[in-house]
């Protein structure tokens, strides 16, 4: 590892406008300002950023494994829960209630493509779906082992069955995915789903993710 990829990762000289707690305020921000708005554009089953009274859920500190919630999540939860509690975050107790890959590939893609992804649940622990694609989905993985990188955060894959059915990652955070969904950062705009990988706000965090969770792979196909 580099010296400048070390400085990178370390939580007390990368937190910056474009990382982590911040970031997320800054996506909270531009959602204030039309919080209707559809989250995503070319997908109307997302739903919009807000509906209905706004649903905060600040006392949400860590996931039922135990392991803590992600600076950028407890910052989105301070602000509502609501498009998080649409894609089934939640029990109906309220309580969060995590699936594993296999399970959300299932609902999402029905069983003859979703099954494939089931050999590899146990490679990403509680799984929670997201907005995101048409026929790709998004996923933030907490891990077996609840592996995050050096600002306390989890990553977010991308899946696809467009080819083969594939797991790649997509995002170094949660506070990455929703500062893209929500406008705040500009699509990467290079080609693939792993493009942020040579992002050099990003780079880092993405390294980080693939050696804990991929052996140092961006992506898993599903044979």
């Amino acid at each position: 590892m580099t010296e400048q990829s070390e400085r990178v990762e370390r939580p007390e000289e990368a937190e910056s406008a474009d990382h982590c707690r911040a970031l997320t305020e800054r996506a909270v921000a531009r959602v204030r300002l039309d919080p209707s708005r559809q989250v995503l554009d070319h997908n109307r089953l997302a739903g919009p950023w807000v509906e209905g009274p706004l649903r905060p859920r600040p006392d949400l500190t860590a996931f039922p494994s135990g392991h803590p919630l992600p600076p950028s999540l407890r910052a989105w939860l301070a602000y509502d829960s609501g498009m998080l509690e649409r894609h089934g975050w939640f029990d109906r107790g309220g309580a969060l209630a995590p699936r594993t890959l296999g399970e959300i590939a299932v609902v999402e893609y029905g069983e003859l493509w979703g099954s494939c992804f089931e050999p590899f649940s146990a490679l990403f622990g509680e799984c929670f779906l997201l907005p995101g694609g048409s026929d790709s989905r998004r996923v933030l993985s907490v891990g077996p082992h609840g592996e995050r990188d050096g600002l306390g955060e989890y990553p977010v894959f991308a899946l696809d069955v467009d080819d083969l059915p594939y797991a790649v990652l997509m995002y170094p955070g949660f506070d990455v995915y929703l500062a893209e969904t929500a406008g705040v950062l500009p699509p990467d705009g290079r080609p693939g789903y792993d493009s942020l990988k040579h992002d050099p706000r990003y780079a880092a965090r993405m390294r980080t993710h693939a050696r804990g969770r991929l052996k140092g792979e961006y992506d898993l196909l599903c044979l």
